[in-house]
């Protein structure tokens, strides 16, 4: 076959991992779904070594990136560097976004 479907209303919990449902080969990417003023695990990518791309879908939020704040909405884009600290907080009314990733140095491992 040469496409793969999913809906993530299939899936419980917070984090739908989109790419590997889909069994991508290259693209690393996940939904995550916050509650109303829920805050995010504040980590880097040093390990992956992957930028991060960051498309709210729903709602808003903040991502806090070396201690600088963003706001995200639907329509805005952000990516991060692998060795940024970054942490994504849910707005008000939640926030809904999709990370994609990818290594820097263009593995896929």
């Amino acid at each position: 076959m040469t496409y793969s479907v999913i809906d993530v209303k299939d899936f419980e919990g917070r984090r739908t991992p989109v790419a590997k449902a889909l069994e991508a080969l290259a693209i690393k990417a996940n939904q995550f779904d916050s509650e109303p003023g829920q805050l995010g695990h504040e980590h880097d990518e040093l390990t992956t070594g992957q930028e991060e791309l960051f498309v709210p879908l729903r709602g808003t939020g903040y991502l806090q990136i070396d201690g600088e704040t963003v706001d995200l909405e639907p329509g805005r884009y952000v990516l991060v560097q692998p060795s940024a600290r970054r942490r994504v907080d849910a707005g008000p009314e939640g926030l809904s976004y999709l990370v994609i990733g990818a290594r820097v140095d263009g593995t896929t491992d």
